[in-house]
């Protein structure tokens, strides 16, 4: 049903056709209005058989999640910025014990300094944590992965994280469809737990693991990982077979063919990214685009394949890891290794810092020309960093 909606109550609404069983919340900004809108339905008896679970922590939402995840309920969470760091022990224990978990992410930079605008520090610090990792464009690819990341996550028994941009899309309203409850039934099945804990057949889960058998345990997690890049496309695949749109999967590409050089970014970034290629194609430049949806696991021999006729990939990151640089930077490099493809990576958007066409344009331009350092930070207030230098140098 196309409704004109906010995307924090359309993810909130596409949660709630999912038919969770559980759903355990700690209000932050800004996923608020997801875990509000959902206790609202739970309040009023809109979604039934559910328990709304009101916690005082992030650390005790994800545990709660354990639980009733390791029973067989199907359980929900959300989450943004330092509320998600709060919570990683308990992160890394659902992957390890393989629950199959789903949360929001609305991506908020971490302190500090204290900040609640948008950039993706905050699911990119959780990299590692053994969660697959799906980005959205818009509130359209919100709601549609949302769906999507419960049957992943059920079929695989692994957790999902579903990363959205705070402010940008949780705050936006737009026209988003939003599939009935019937719709989204025939497209989930019922979950049905690959392991979970009954009182008439007594088992332990999370127990110490020895040297004798913790690499083992660790690399299955990393197989099952992979092999959820499988299951990632025939689960959009699907979806697209239902509903009629082509959202989710492992990556898209943008005006690539011909394309001597392309861009590759993640989230609501994007639809400026098109924005941009579009005015510089119309001006005869061979560039396109690639949208990353999948970043864990990443996706290596679709990004080789959507790269291996440019000359060069500029990529765009809202999030950087201090003293090195680009996080999904390397990642690309690995993908792109012996192509020929030479890469660029351009950091945008920290603490919410607008991404203007003008300043994407003209780095892009810049670009082409091979006329960039590997490594940009753009719109970076260069005075204000040298005073600062020369002031702390001083006082050394």
């Amino acid at each position: 049903m196309l409704r004109q909606v906010e995307g924090s109550k359309a993810v909130a609404d596409a949660i709630a056709a999912c038919a969770p069983e559980v759903i355990c919340a700690y209000p932050i900004s800004p996923q608020t209005h997801i875990v509000e809108g959902l206790s609202q339905l739970v309040k009023d008896g809109s979604l039934a058989n559910c328990e709304f679970i009101n916690v005082e922590s992030e650390f005790a939402a994800m545990s709660v999640a354990i639980g009733s995840s390791a029973t067989g309920a199907r359980t929900y969470t959300a989450t943004a910025s330092q509320g998600l760091l709060y919570m990683v022990e308990a992160v890394y224990n659902a992957s390890g014990l393989g629950l199959p978990i789903v949360m929001t992410v609305a991506n908020r930079a971490i302190g500090g300094p204290i900040n609640i605008w948008n950039d993706h520090s905050d699911s990119m610090s959780q990299r590692d944590s053994g969660w697959l990792q799906l980005y959205a464009e818009n509130n359209q690819e919100a709601v549609d992965l949302h769906i999507q990341a419960f049957r992943i996550a059920e079929e695989m028994s692994i957790p999902v994280m579903v990363c959205m941009d705070g402010f940008i899309l949780t705050h936006a309203y737009e026209q988003v469809d939003i599939p009935t409850r019937e719709e989204v039934a025939a497209f989930l099945p019922p979950f049905v737990p690959r392991q979970y804990l009954d009182p008439a057949e007594p088992i332990s889960i999370g127990a110490m693991v020895g040297p004798e058998s913790f690499m083992e345990v660790k690399y299955l997690a990393h197989q099952k990982m992979l092999d959820s890049l499988d299951k990632i496309q025939e689960v959009a695949v699907d979806f697209e077979k239902q509903f009629g749109r082509k959202t989710g999967g492992l990556l898209r590409t943008y005006r690539t063919e011909g394309a001597e050089t392309i861009v590759l970014a993640l989230g609501s970034v994007i639809g400026t990214l098109k924005d941009v290629i579009d005015e510089l194609q119309l001006d005869g430049h061979p560039i396109g685009l690639v949208g990353l949806t999948s970043y864990r696991p990443f996706p290596f021999e679709a990004v080789a394949d959507a790269l291996k006729d440019a000359k060069r990939v500029v990529i765009l990151e809202k999030a950087f890891s201090t003293g090195t640089g680009g996080i999904v930077t390397p990642d690309v490099a690995r993908a792109i290794e012996g192509l020929g493809v030479k890469d660029f990576t351009v950091i945008a958007g920290l603490g919410g810092r607008p991404i203007t066409i003008k300043a994407v344009r003209d780095y892009l331009e810049a670009a082409m020309a091979e006329q960039v350092q590997r490594l940009t930070f753009l719109d970076l207030e260069e005075e204000v960093i040298d005073a600062e230098l020369m002031k702390e140098r001083a006082l050394r």
